[in-house]
């Protein structure tokens, strides 16, 4: 899930937030990735949710939240996990030009117009884009990083890169999971690791080892308010449930406004164990976090 700099006409696609919200206590967690009110981070603060996401940056560019942000945050008991990608980049990131300049772009993806699926296997991919996320992240005092589009594996159009297949794609996919892991272990051995999706990952070795939880995305409603009953969704669930299983702990997200799917959502999230937050897919407000 990535943010649109662009506010988008929710109502025209029938994607508000309903009015009168199911009662639910915030004991899940928080996914805003632009629309912060004021470009302040106090509608979470006030939330106290265990659990946020947030991204590096309050313009999703170059205007980065700080290191007193991020404390008023952890002060209020939450763990906060900043956002970014470590296999694909948008256009309106401060790092886009770099990327763009080295030749590490590949295809569009097409479900987002401007994000380029790149060469994270590539030592330059590391050098400009993951460790100097890492790095900021660290700087400002984030408890751990959300880590979007490890499905870059899935999803790079083969043609783009000869002598390549799909099992060598995620094999590198798993590896960079893991130096990131290490390196940021290395510099604080508390710092959480949870990549967004692609929860089959877990059949590589290390991977399961080198994280501490796991984001995922429509595991039940598809955005938005469409009930997930393709064949993927179960296979999430179950390769989601082992990550549970081993001690891994659940950051469940699904894209739904209808009070009674969000009712249902928030009642499958409890009975699964997962921390659970229904919202909007542009993620530019606060939803339901149960």
């Amino acid at each position: 899930m990535r943010p649109t700099v662009i506010a988008l006409a929710l109502a025209a696609g029938g994607c508000t937030v309903p009015d009168s919200a199911p009662a639910v206590s915030d004991d899940g967690w928080i996914y805003q990735l632009q629309g912060y009110p004021g470009g302040r981070l106090d509608e979470i603060v006030a939330r106290r949710p265990p659990y946020a996401v947030i991204d590096l940056a309050r313009d999703s560019a170059a205007d980065y939240f700080h290191a007193d942000e991020i404390t008023s945050l952890r002060t209020a008991g939450t763990t906060v996990l900043a956002y970014f990608e470590i296999g694909g980049i948008e256009n309106f990131r401060a790092d886009f030009p770099a990327v763009r300049d080295r030749g590490l772009l590949l295809n569009e993806w097409p479900d987002w117009p401007g994000e380029r699926f790149g060469r994270y296997w590539d030592p330059a991919w590391w050098d400009l884009v993951v460790r100097p996320r890492l790095d900021r992240a660290l700087a400002a005092g984030f408890d751990g990083a959300y880590l979007d589009t490890p499905l870059a594996y899935e999803e790079i159009d083969l043609a783009r890169v000869p002598g390549w297949d799909r099992d060598r794609l995620a094999r590198a996919m798993s590896d960079l999971v893991v130096r990131i892991s290490r390196y940021a272990k290395a510099v604080r051995p508390g710092f959480r690791i949870v990549p967004q999706n692609s929860p089959e990952l877990r059949h590589q070795a290390g991977y399961t080892d080198a994280i501490d939880g796991v984001g995922i995305e429509e595991l039940f409603y598809r955005a938005t308010d469409e009930p997930c009953e393709q064949r993927y969704c179960a296979e999430n669930l179950a390769d989601v449930e082992a990550l549970r299983d081993d001690g891994k702990f659940v950051l469940a997200v699904d894209y739904a406004v209808n009070p009674d799917h969000v009712r249902t959502l928030c009642a499958r999230y409890r009975k699964e164990r997962f921390a659970g937050y229904v919202g909007v897919r542009e993620l530019d407000r606060i939803g339901v976090s149960c």
